[in-house]
């Protein structure tokens, strides 16, 4: 019998951990079992006709709210041409309001819930017998599952959740060439001790753990294949203390380069842990994702989530200062009870964390979620289809929602990006009141403007955000100009032959300042100094831009020194090595 595991990813470079499971478990029953991943831009017709050309005596599609619609699209034609196929459905997606699922769309003949592996394999069990015998297959006696009984849905009993996760096998254990590129996803334990209602992890009981020495190997497996990024999907990597630390310890000493993400529970993420990995992580190996989602004592008490902020800024903070570890943190627009100016103070204390990455995400009302099912309360209006994204409730207007979005594109253009960080920092310290208030405004800015119909290039970002000043701040913008003058020049690999403001120079000028740059030869680094020994060579490696304050000063102390100063920025033309710059004086005989 010939068994298809497919799904649709958001990206090519994703990978479904799942169906990996689902392989391994049933292999070695079912040897001539495929896995294959397509993607949700994937031409509808394409993926249809690859399936069919495969011939499957049953397919199975793994469902996600990112990927539900185009796999309706799929399965639903996929029927038409292989009418007497077994098309079965799993995942977060179908697992709840499953009979509306069933009756709703007839191409699905079965919906596994939760769990997915020993379920699996049963059903496969149940269609071969049925295929050896000629007989209809006896899909009630497979617990766990809906299924057609002619034109009435039915539902068998319930399957009781394995306790012992070592009984399945690794999914690593063979095809790790299918993961080259991509993004692997880890779990050592499945489960979540909290119950955060908008979450579906909070309707499972307990956590169970791998074997450790079993998570070891899988990683080992991974790292010794030359895996690029593995991203553990355990809901709280750090509930088990000495478990996490283990896995830690064990990372730390064989990393071997792979990157590795984890979902972390900042504020009870005990000190020695963090004072361990201040001291012990290597540099850019560990990402931390920390869902913060609100810091309202109220809204987090309507949703279940114990949070306790000042530990978790504490955390963080401590994690930054470090240097080692980048930090990813999330919130939540639209939780109960929280409007627009309390979002904005969530915002604001969040961001004061100056996290590396802050994802400003928008409430969506899952299946299966207590906040869906008392959407009612909170006069919660949403998307009927996934991903079921709220339109508003009864302290937040579908108007205050589209603002925030527009600042979450601003957050995501600029601050996530990191190109002009240190422009920021001087913009919302000597312009705006709160960091809130700078996206926001020139979210709406963005937007009056039109831009976000058109596309940009990294010149264009600066250009539209030195025209948003202007008009905030008529004739006070000269050193916010300076400061992003600075953070593009910092950021180009290569010298550009091309500058988006207007910068006169001439050639005395030019001949002076590096005159005044020569001479402080003895100051500079020392292949900057080198090259500024000649001017033909200096002139190859440099770019001048005009400033209203000593840059190099203020950045290396704070202080602003006021003037009519040059910054030179330095390239190096080397792989590797980082731009450097000095700021002189505009020379008296040219001023």
């Amino acid at each position: 019998m010939k068994i298809l595991l497919a799904t649709l990813n958001a990206k090519y470079i994703h990978s479904s951990l799942a169906l990996r499971y689902l392989r391994s478990y049933a292999k070695p029953h079912y040897p001539n079992i495929e896995l294959v991943e397509y993607t949700i831009n994937d031409v509808l017709i394409n993926i249809v006709g690859d399936i069919h050309k495969r011939q499957p005596d049953i397919i199975a599609f793994s469902c996600y709210i990112w990927n539900i619609r185009e796999t309706l699209d799929v399965i639903n034609n996929v029927k038409k041409i292989c009418p007497n196929v077994p098309i079965i459905l799993g995942g977060p997606e179908v697992s709840y309001d499953t009979d509306e699922w069933m009756k709703n769309y007839p191409a699905i003949d079965v919906i596994v819930m939760g769990e997915g592996e020993e379920t699996f394999l049963e059903l496969c069990q149940a269609y071969d017998r049925a295929k050896q015998t000629g007989d209809a297959p006896l899909l009630k006696e497979v617990p766990g599952i809906a299924y057609r009984d002619g034109e009435r849905v039915r539902f068998s009993m319930q399957r009781i959740q394995t306790k012992d996760l070592n009984h399945l096998p690794s999914p690593y254990e063979e095809d790790l060439d299918e993961l080259n590129n991509r993004v692997v996803y880890f779990e050592a334990s499945r489960g979540c001790p909290f119950r955060c209602q908008y979450c579906l992890s909070s309707i499972e009981n307990g956590v169970r753990y791998f074997d450790l020495d079993r998570v070891k190997r899988d990683l080992k497996r991974l790292i010794d294949h030359g895996v690029k990024t593995v991203k553990f999907v355990d809901r709280t990597f750090n509930i088990n203390k000495q478990y996490a630390m283990e896995i830690f310890q064990f990372l730390i000493d064989n990393h071997n380069g792979t990157i590795f993400q984890f979902e972390i529970t900042a504020d009870i993420l005990k000190p020695d842990v963090v004072d361990f990995l201040a001291e012990n992580a290597p540099p850019g190996i560990f990402r931390f994702e920390i869902g913060v989602q609100s810091t309202n004592d109220e809204t987090n008490r309507l949703v279940q989530r114990r949070q306790n902020f000042e530990k978790l800024s504490y955390t963080v903070l401590k994690i930054k200062e470090s240097g080692k570890i980048d930090q990813h943190l999330d919130l939540i627009a639209g939780l109960p009870e929280e409007d627009y100016a309390s979002f904005r103070k969530t915002f604001n204390e969040v961001f004061a964390l100056r996290p590396e990455e802050l994802q400003l995400g928008f409430l969506k009302m899952l299946r299966g979620t207590g906040v869906r099912a008392r959407a009612a309360e909170h006069g919660y209006i949403f998307m009927d289809q996934s991903p079921y994204e709220i339109l508003g409730n009864n302290v937040l207007s579908f108007n205050d929602m589209q603002r925030i979005k527009r600042t979450e594109d601003i957050l995501e253009k600029y601050w996530n990006a990191h190109r002009m960080d240190k422009a920021f920092e001087w913009i919302m310290a000597h312009h705006f009141a709160t960091p809130f208030d700078f996206f926001q405004e020139f979210g709406d800015y963005w937007e009056e403007q039109g831009w976000g119909r058109f596309g940009h290039q990294l010149e264009d970002l600066f250009i539209r955000l030195q025209r948003f000043l202007e008009r905030k701040a008529p004739n006070q913008t000269s050193h916010s100009l300076s400061m992003l003058k600075f953070d593009y020049l910092l950021s180009q690999k290569y010298r550009p032959r091309k500058i988006w403001w207007e910068d006169t120079i001439n050639k005395s000028e030019l001949q002076a300042i590096y005159q005044n740059v020569a001479s402080k030869r003895k100051d500079l680094r020392a292949d900057f100094a080198l090259h500024a020994e000649t001017e033909k060579e200096y002139a190859k490696h440099t770019t001048v831009a005009h400033v209203s304050f000593n840059v190099e000063h203020y950045i290396k102390t704070g202080e602003m020194v006021e003037g009519n100063f040059v910054l030179v920025m330095y390239y190096p033309f080397v792989e590797g090595a980082s731009n450097t710059f000095v700021c002189v004086p505009v020379p008296q005989t040219v001023a």
